[in-house]
């Protein structure tokens, strides 16, 4: 569910290196967030940097949606789980252009780096809301320098209008963060 903007798979090695652990560590974001047994998405999941922490994480109780724009960066996923235990917990979709596609419901919801990208964020928002559990969590992380801070302001006002409760996500390096929560009634 982008546009043209979308950052190539021809890229992923950069998205994917042992060096950008040591900046964005994936179990220091992640595990105030997911539990065991959880289900959860990883939406725009790239060559899997965040993915494959996500599904040890959950363990072999929860299941972790890898979901991409891009085939090559399923593959990529695909790739890493072959001949490990993970394939069973990791399962793969492709989203489409205007759509995520998706009707299950998750505990939490990662987006890293690629709220920016996305044409229609008010429809993108709503389908967001839709797949998120009652007391379901978001975790949203764009790129400083990518994205200004006021374009960042302007999605976290869109993001309330549309009905999520906000909170302080956590520092990760060279980025903003913010945690959304489902509002029930």
């Amino acid at each position: 569910m982008a546009n043209e903007d979308v950052c190539s798979y021809k890229r992923a090695g950069f998205f994917d290196s042992k060096i950008r652990k040591l900046f964005q560590n994936p179990n220091k974001i992640l595990s105030p967030y997911i539990n065991k047994g959880m289900n959860v998405l990883d939406l725009g999941c790239g060559p899997g940097f965040f993915t494959l922490e996500m599904a040890n994480l959950v363990g072999e109780s929860g299941k972790v949606v890898a979901a991409d724009l891009q085939e090559e960066m399923l593959i990529k996923v695909e790739n890493k789980t072959k001949n490990n235990h993970l394939k069973e917990i990791i399962k793969l979709h492709k989203t489409q252009k205007d759509s995520i596609g998706l009707s299950e419901k998750f505990d939490f919801i990662l987006i890293f780096y690629m709220l920016h990208e996305v044409p229609n964020k008010r429809k993108f928002l709503g389908e967001l809301k839709n797949l998120l559990k009652n007391e379901g969590k978001i975790l949203i992380i764009e790129p400083k320098g990518h994205v200004s801070k006021e374009n960042f302001e302007k999605s976290v006002r869109l993001i309330k209008e549309k009905g999520f409760k906000t909170s302080k996500g956590p520092k990760v390096f060279y980025s903003y963060s913010i945690a959304l929560e489902k509002i029930t009634n």
